[in-house]
């Protein structure tokens, strides 16, 4: 039997244990072990392997766990402990450069890394673990590092405001592998926690279906949306008959729009335009139109085209020049958005 298909997942989380995050250690410490759990279980669901990696980094960058069964995983407890500076550079090239030295034999191996940081980067210049001492060298070593891992390379980072949004994207990071989280409260790092599950839920589900790696883990993958990626799902344009584009031009509840433009509301039947970052539950269906034509497309394999797994996930809408994607509502008060559309199936 070839081993080919056996899926074997490494899962890194390189945690930032520098002296800002000493109020939220034990929340770090909470959020790692449930996203252990979680591994845990999904890796038996889906029948894939998943090793995990945990690098924690304030002056200095340590690997405390490496490459272990998450069957097997102890608690960060007596491993997570805050205090010093940040350095982010450092920590982010150790963990790849280390992780690129795991044998990937008899089996298909990818790797997912999460960085989660509080700040802005303020130590490797000093760190034992960097391999120049000059701030600018390392984010050009960073950002080569980045680009020229093979496609079954994932690299994240979370980020705790716009500042360093911008200097993740300087060092390389695809935009849509930047999230931004709420640095100032344990709230803020449970959300987080759940931004990586929800990532996390994307990127396995993805690998049963043989998707390797992604440049677009906190975001949907719009970018697959294209003429030859349609035809090869399999999705068929519906008939024109059957549905209609309604233009929103104000505030409105979605029921109250269906029955103002002339039409009859049936639930399940409207779909509004992805506008903003939300949930989509897993049994919600999508469309997605054609501006060229307005062709729609719809059905069970424009989810699996777009990333979309069967559990609820929270997505950020990219933009895409040659197609608009529409999401059921079942809800007749959701809030549409003035100056997209409705497509609304008769």
């Amino acid at each position: 039997m070839s081993g080919s298909q056996n899926y074997i997942n490494h899962v890194a989380l390189v945690l930032d244990a520098s002296s800002s995050m000493s109020h939220l250690s034990d929340k770090v410490v909470d959020v790692a072990d449930r996203q252990i759990a979680y591994l845990a279980r999904r890796s038996r669901e889906l029948d894939q392997e998943t090793r995990v990696t945990v690098y924690v980094f304030s002056n200095a960058v340590e690997c405390v766990v490496y490459d272990k069964d998450v069957l097997r995983m102890p608690s960060l407890k007596q491993l997570y402990r805050a205090g010093g500076m940040t350095a982010l550079l450092a920590a982010t090239l150790k963990s790849q450069r280390e992780l690129a030295q795991t044998a990937q034999l008899y089996g298909d191996h990818s790797f997912l890394t999460f960085v989660l940081t509080d700040g802005q980067e303020n130590a490797s210049h000093r760190c034992p673990d960097a391999p120049s001492r000059k701030p600018g060298e390392l984010v050009a070593a960073v950002a080569r590092m980045i680009e020229t891992q093979e496609d079954n390379w994932t690299l994240a980072v979370l980020v705790p405001d716009q500042m360093g949004r911008r200097e993740a994207m300087q060092c390389g990071f695809p935009k849509d592998n930047i999230a931004v989280w709420d640095a100032t409260s344990t709230t803020g790092l449970e959300e987080a926690g759940q931004v990586i599950q929800e990532a996390t839920e994307k990127f396995m589900v993805g690998r049963s279906k043989g998707i390797r790696g992604s440049r677009s883990v906190f975001s949907m993958n719009a970018d697959a949306l294209n003429e030859a990626t349609i035809k090869a799902a399999g999705l068929a344009p519906l008939d024109p008959a059957q549905y209609r584009l309604v233009p929103v031009t104000r505030d409105a509840a979605i029921r109250e729009w269906v029955v103002e433009s002339g039409h009859a509301y049936r639930t399940g039947a409207a779909f509004y335009q992805l506008s903003k970052s939300e949930k989509i539950q897993a049994r919600k269906q999508i469309a997605v139109l054609e501006h060229r034509t307005d062709r729609v497309y719809s059905g069970d394999e424009a989810r699996t085209l777009l990333g979309l797994p069967d559990v609820e996930v929270r997505v950020k809408p990219d933009h895409n020049a040659d197609f608009t994607i529409f999401v059921q509502s079942t809800s007749v008060n959701r809030k549409l958005a003035p100056s997209t559309r409705l497509l609304l199936m008769l």
